[in-house]
């Protein structure tokens, strides 16, 4: 891919900081090492060396989204900020190819004791437009930002959400080549986000490109072409945002092995108090779910989960697998895994799942997503107040069902399913969790278009 058709290239970003434990250590590194040089020594080293980024490369065409995801302290902002120009890297090169707008923090580039109306002038300025071509388009900033009279107030006067309104009003009424736009619309309210997104798309449809950083996972997914994962100053994938997504909850909300050490501390102690076994029939009884027992659905589940038709073998799986699910069912109206859906009628879901370690109070937990990973809905059994056994041993199996209508719009969708359970210290433990590992199709429907019924119903007089 030639430069031209690049609006970014990063090649081997890296940047260091030097971490002193007081304010003293930072003044003998000031003095003794200049010593310890004209005298000939080695010279004396009072900080350690933190990496808030390391050998990270990516490109970014023109008029293409990527997503940036990572946990707090990754590097996603330093990352941003040596792109916007702001910051200086330790190693690596850095090319961009046109004029870039950049919303890194809130109030940056903006002077407190200014009005809105002089820091859009500020702003524009340093932006490299002239004070005509800022004249010109004064009237759509000021119309997207919508903050009333208090633009010719001060800004030190403003809120969060004002701030943040007359920042991305700015930065995207000059039209950039390349648009960074870090976690600001966090603060938004739902109107002001919905009008920024429909710019951001109006943006990228004229050619901008833009990278966005958020953790809000469903606008990864939904607005951008591409997503990256950092962790640790590393980038660790870069690809399709559902993907990405997946493996950025898997870090999220992956065990620990703190949290590991906790089971196995809880599980010893269940053992120790737990004595003899449970005969089938109590373990059939506990294993009741929303008044469906497990010898009602036993005989359907006795084959292997990837066997089944509906099995979707680019399933994203991770937990501990202390509990993991062995084989699922899926039957509408008497048809067992059927091909096609049909809108309004009921589906029902069963699930096997086996235990190979103790483990107390599991949780059930299943969400619907589109195919670009949409979530529908999601609920779980603690949400809905079911519990569904108190203490499950080893070569145990569970048995759970779904009974839900088809809701659905015409078209793909896919089933996330998890076990979980919490630890001593109450956090969750992922057991196994199973993304998009069953596909559905929905037959067509004529009623509406969307993503769900709502059963909205039309009404009307004459007189």
């Amino acid at each position: 891919m030639s430069f031209n058709n690049v609006a970014i290239k990063i090649e081997n970003i890296s940047k260091c900081y030097q971490v002193y434990e007081s304010p003293t250590r930072r003044l003998k590194e000031f003095i003794f090492p200049r010593l310890d040089y004209y005298l000939g020594k080695t010279p004396r080293v009072y900080h350690e060396d933190f990496w808030a980024l390391k050998d990270v490369s990516f490109d970014l065409p023109r008029g293409q989204t990527l997503g940036i995801v990572g946990r707090n302290g990754s590097g996603k902002s330093t990352l941003l900020q040596i792109i916007a120009g702001t910051l200086s890297p330790t190693g690596g090169n850095v090319q961009v190819n046109g004029r870039v707008a950049a919303l890194l923090e809130l109030g940056a580039g903006f002077n407190n004791d200014f009005s809105g109306r002089e820091n859009v002038y500020l702003n524009a300025s340093l932006l490299g437009l002239s004070r005509e071509e800022t004249d010109d388009r004064l009237d759509d900033i000021l119309s997207f930002a919508d903050i009333g009279r208090f633009i010719d107030s001060p800004v030190r006067s403003y809120s969060s959400g004002m701030l943040v309104r007359l920042a991305f009003a700015v930065q995207a009424q000059i039209d950039p080549e390349i648009l960074i736009v870090d976690e600001a619309l966090a603060v938004g309210d739902a109107k002001f986000q919905a009008k920024c997104f429909a710019r951001l798309k109006k943006l990228k449809q004229n050619g901008t490109s833009i990278l966005f950083v958020s953790h809000a996972t469903e606008q990864i997914v939904t607005h951008c072409d591409r997503a990256m994962l950092l962790d640790g100053g590393k980038m660790q994938a870069l690809g399709t945002p559902r993907d990405i997504v997946n493996r950025y909850l898997d870090i999220l909300f992956g065990k620990r092995k703190s949290q590991n050490t906790d089971r196995q501390q809880m599980d010893a102690q269940i053992d120790l108090a737990i004595e003899g076994e449970e005969t089938r029939a109590v373990r059939e009884s506990e294993a009741e779910v929303s008044g469906t027992s497990s010898a009602g659905i036993t005989g359907r589940l006795n084959g292997s989960y990837a066997d089944r038709p509906n099995y979707n073998s680019s399933e994203y799986r991770w937990g501990d697998r202390a509990a993991e699910f062995v084989d699922f069912h899926l039957q509408q109206a008497g048809e067992d895994f059927p091909s096609s859906l049909t809108p309004r009628e009921e589906i029902i879901f069963s699930f096997r799942v086996r235990f190979h370690a103790t483990v107390v109070r599991p949780i059930f937990g299943f969400a619907v997503k589109t195919k670009e990973g949409v979530t529908i809905y999601n609920t779980n059994s603690e949400w809905q107040s079911v519990e569904l056994i108190d203490v499950a041993k080893p070569e145990q199996d569970l048995f759970v069902s779904v009974s839900m209508p088809v809701m659905l719009f015409e078209g793909d969708y896919f089933i996330s399913v998890g076990i979980a359970s919490s630890s001593t210290g109450g956090e969750v433990i992922p057991h196994d969790r199973r993304y998009d590992s069953i596909h559905l199709a929905v037959g067509a429907v004529t009623s509406f278009t969307g993503l769900a019924d709502l059963n909205a119903r039309i009404k009307f007089e004459t007189k």
